[in-house]
C-alpha cells in the first residue's frame, strides 16, 4: 500500500463557528480516532485541522494510502475513515482518519482491478464491474494496492462472487454473496446466438 504524509496543527475550539473559520483560512477540520476510550467507552479523538491542498492530493486519487500524520510534531498512522464533501460545490468538509498499529488488523476498502480477456467478452459478451473495492482484513502492510482478479474464464452470463475468491494473507469481509464482475449478454451476442441456433 502506497504511504503518503501530511502535517497538520492541533485544534482547540470545536464549535460551529471555529470550523467556519477552520474553512475560511484555507484548512480542513480533521478527527483522528485512536484506540484509547474515553468514560463512555467511545474511542477518543484528536482534532486537527489540514491544508485544503494537502488534503486533496489524498482524496482525489484512486490509490489508497497509509497516511503518516504529523500534528503539532507528533507522529501518527492512520487509514481515511470517512470523507465528508459539500453537498452542492462538492469541495470536501471533513475527513476522519483511523489511527492503525503495526502488529493490529485493520479493515479496508481495496480497489479490484479485473486481470484478462474473458472467454464470454471474445464471445460478443461485455464485462460488468459491479462494485469498485472489496473490504479486507489484514496488518496495514500486508494490504496491497489493488486486488487482481482473473477474468479470463469467465463465460457469457457467468459472474465472479466474493466467495469464489481468496488472497494470501488477506481475509475477506465483504459478504460472499456479493457479485463482483459479470459478462453481460450484448444485443450483438443474442442476435449470433439466435442466428447460430436457426443454423
Amino acid at each position: 500500500m502506497k504511504q503518503i504524509a501530511i502535517t497538520g496543527t492541533s485544534r482547540t475550539g470545536l464549535g460551529k463557528k471555529a470550523t467556519k473559520q477552520v474553512r475560511a483560512n484555507g484548512n480542513v477540520p480533521c478527527v483522528i480516532y485512536g484506540e484509547k476510550k474515553d468514560e463512555n467507552g467511545n474511542p477518543q479523538a484528536i482534532h486537527f485541522e489540514v491544508s485544503v491542498k494537502e488534503i486533496n492530493k489524498l482524496i482525489y486519487t484512486p490509490h489508497i494510502y497509509l497516511v503518516d500524520i504529523t500534528i503539532d510534531g507528533v507522529d501518527h498512522k492512520g487509514i481515511l475513515k470517512e470523507v465528508q464533501f459539500h453537498p452542492v460545490k462538492d469541495n470536501v468538509l471533513h475527513v476522519d482518519f483511523l489511527e492503525v498499529h503495526a502488529e493490529k488488523p485493520i479493515v479496508m476498502g481495496v480497489p479490484i482491478a479485473p486481470q484478462g480477456l474473458a472467454v464470454g467478452v471474445r464471445a460478443g459478451g461485455r464485462l460488468v464491474t459491479l462494485v469498485r473495492k472489496l473490504n479486507v482484513k489484514a496488518l496495514y502492510d500486508a494490504i496491497p494496492e489493488k486486488l487482481n482478479i482473473d477474468v479470463t474464464a469467465l463465460e457469457l452470463g457467468k459472474s465472479i462472487k466474493v466467495g469464489d475468491l481468496s488472497f494470501e494473507g488477506l481475509e475477506l469481509v465483504t459478504p460472499k454473496e456479493v457479485i463482483v464482475c459479470s459478462v453481460k449478454m450484448t444485443r450483438a451476442a443474442m442476435g449470433a446466438a439466435a442466428a447460430a441456433a436457426k443454423a
